[in-house]
């Protein structure tokens, strides 16, 4: 049985996604660097993985039940960090509301929906990123000096948790999954 590729994430909304897909074509314009335009604006919880389609149920309905229970939270963003040499991106402030849901999030995986040790990425340090993997050494020593000084500020509230799949070329919106104590 063929076994689809899936992300979970936090999703900004659209105006962010937008800003953030700006500053993806920037990269992509000035210093050829265009693979982050292959998702939209993500926080990832859980790094890519594979499922068999007759499984993709359960996922659903257990990440719906975990969602129930979230309490929304703020995400604040203020300028532009990187991962030396090849990636850069917008900085999230309050990394430990984040943290404590990747936590409680890999728990969950681990118990319910059987994820290894291996699948699951025990330490995850949020951000947007803007640009990656194309970004060559020579381009990110380019474009780091730039966007190091550049302001950016924005925050949202995270209420809600986004599966999205891969279509074979990009990563597609699949399910959403509103937190329990959401306003929505």
């Amino acid at each position: 049985m063929p076994k689809n590729l899936y992300l979970i994430a936090l999703i900004p909304p659209e105006n962010l996604r937008e800003s953030v897909r700006q500053l993806k074509l920037e990269m992509k314009e000035q210093y050829n660097a265009s693979h982050a335009l292959k998702a939209p604006a993500h926080i990832t919880l859980q790094m890519p993985f594979r499922r068999e389609e007759d499984v993709e149920l359960h996922l659903i309905e257990t990440l719906q039940k975990f969602s129930s229970i979230i309490e929304p939270f703020e995400v604040k963003i203020n300028g532009f960090d990187a991962f030396p040499p090849r990636v850069i991106f917008l900085k999230i402030v309050n990394h430990e509301p984040i943290v404590i849901l990747h936590s409680n999030l890999n728990r969950l995986l681990e118990d319910k929906l059987e994820f290894t040790e291996r699948e699951l990425n025990l330490e995850i340090h949020p951000h947007l990123t803007i640009a990656t993997r194309d970004l060559t050494k020579k381009m990110f020593h380019k474009a780091w000096p730039e966007f190091r000084e550049r302001d950016f500020e924005s925050s949202f509230s995270a209420d809600r948790l986004h599966l999205l799949k891969h279509s074979g070329k990009e990563w597609e919106f699949f399910k959403e999954f509103d937190f329990g104590k959401s306003k929505r």
